[in-house]
């Protein structure tokens, strides 16, 4: 699906009917990032409509000299939500840069909010500055490895924890499916140009007081997860977990904890919303 904004053209998909649920990913990453981890636990529960969003240069979707910022993404999300649920309040889940796309919504939008899932996010855009774990291998499959060409295997080695084929299959067709279609100039010219937010999108008018699920990796040495420990107050029904042999793609490396975790989350959503 297409929804035009301004000049561009952003790309989406949506599944299912009901409560709104807006999706974001990471950056480089595009929907499939979410809607891999998401759709096995969504598509089980009804009365939800999940809306994958593509963000500028991500994706299918367009990108455009004047989006410089993440001001800009952020305007562009908050536009498009206008348009797709107008009126409608929701509930948001993002990844990564997508989790802080997702504070700034709240941020702008917060009286529409009716739950939270971040998972592994961008709490600090400038790396030098991000607390963040050195780099661990806590299971490593050789074989695995050595069919690899040597770009992949360096790939996967410093960028996971949790070394698989399962790990390895998934981070191939959620996450470097979206990476290998991102237009790499234009998102390098915003993490040079305005990473960042003009504003504190940590000072909200008012608390999220709605069921939270925020989930950290352990060994997460992209954007760690000590940094996410100072945005809680700001969330008083946030559960919070730290996996252990989990890094910045904790959905995969823990499958199975992640999506225990997520139907937990989604039935406190079900009591404030349904009940």
């Amino acid at each position: 699906m297409k929804c035009k904004i301004k000049n561009i053209s952003i790309n989406y998909e949506i599944i299912g009917e009901g409560k709104p649920v807006v999706m974001i990913h990471g950056y480089y990453s595009d929907y499939r990032v979410m809607a891999g981890c998401m759709e096995p636990i969504f598509s089980a529960s009804e009365g939800y409509k999940r809306i994958y969003i593509n963000l500028p240069g991500m994706g299918k979707s367009d990108c455009a000299e004047w989006i410089n910022s993440s001001d800009s993404m952020l305007d562009i999300v908050i536009e498009f939500i206008e348009k797709i649920i107008p009126n409608e309040n929701f509930i948001i889940a993002g990844n990564s840069y997508g989790a802080f796309i997702s504070r700034g919504v709240i941020y702008k939008m917060v009286d529409r909010i009716e739950g939270v899932l971040l998972i592994c996010p961008l709490i600090v855009p400038d790396y030098k500055k991000r607390n963040l774990p050195e780099h661990v291998v806590l299971v490593k499959d050789e074989i695995l490895l050595s069919k690899l060409n040597p770009e992949e295997a360096e790939d996967f080695k410093s960028s996971f924890v949790v070394q698989s084929e399962r790990v390895y299959d998934r981070y191939k067709n959620e996450v470097l499916s979206g990476v290998e279609v991102a237009d790499s100039e234009f998102l390098q010219c915003i993490m040079k140009n305005c990473y960042g937010f003009c504003f504190n999108v940590d000072e909200l008018n008012r608390k999220v007081d709605k069921p939270t699920l925020i989930l950290l990796g352990r060994q997460d040495n992209c954007v760690g997860y000590k940094d996410a420990l100072n945005i809680l107050e700001n969330f008083p029904r946030a559960t919070v977990s730290i996996l252990d042999m989990a890094g910045h793609n904790l959905q995969i490396e823990q499958e199975e904890l992640f999506n225990l975790l997520v139907k937990e989350w989604l039935s406190r959503v079900n009591v404030d919303i349904f009940v």
